[in-house]
């Protein structure tokens, strides 16, 4: 009796535990995560230590689009693509993948540039044209293009982007990695919910 007892909660136990898992891997990957914020290169609209969720689901029906804050894994990361590391990734336990978040600034097919202006200012061209981007840090505070990064003029191409991050003086983006493939897309940043008295809409 004491045995059957024991057995059933063995059962119970690895069945709850197989629930939750399969539970966690469908929400992570349908429908979203929460995600923290470990650097100051999306200053002034996240901060280090601020809390967000990233929804999944627009990406089964639609592409990013320019000005989105996305969640990604950046070209140069070779990815961990056996049975461990997948399982790491869809259920987020131990997963050591480095993602990166940015904002979407050049999409497949745009011409860009990325050009210094005579007060010292920057400003980023899209088919020859300023874009506005009133969510910068400053376009004073900028890292200073050399031959080595991508500042162009280039034309993205097809199922690629470049995305670069708020605080133009401190982030590694595609300045300096170039551009990103369409598949390492994660996820779109919606809403930072941490601290309370800076939630809102992204």
């Amino acid at each position: 009796m004491q045995e059957d007892k024991v057995k059933s909660f063995i059962l119970e136990t690895i069945e709850t535990i197989a629930f939750v898992i399969v539970a966690v891997v469908l929400i992570r990957f349908f429908i979203g995560e929460i995600r923290w914020i470990p650097s100051g290169s999306m200053h002034p609209t996240l901060m280090e230590g601020d809390r967000i969720f990233v929804e999944r689901v627009s990406r089964f029906y639609k592409t990013p689009e320019r000005g989105d804050i996305m969640i990604f894994y950046p070209p140069f990361v070779e990815l961990d693509n056996s049975f461990g590391g997948v399982f790491r990734r869809l259920t987020g336990f131990f997963c050591k993948d480095i993602a990166y978040i940015k904002r979407v600034v050049g999409m497949p097919g745009d011409k860009l540039e990325v050009k210094s202006n005579s007060d010292g200012s920057h400003t980023v061209y899209i088919n020859d044209k300023p874009l506005d981007e009133p969510y910068i840090q400053s376009p004073y505070d900028y890292i200073k293009c050399s031959e080595k990064m991508y500042c162009g003029p280039f034309v993205i191409p097809e199922g690629h982007y470049f995305m670069m991050g708020d605080n133009r003086g401190n982030s590694q983006d595609s300045r300096f990695w170039g551009f990103l493939p369409e598949d390492r897309f994660i996820g779109k940043a919606v809403f930072l919910f941490w601290p309370p008295l800076r939630m809102k809409n992204l």
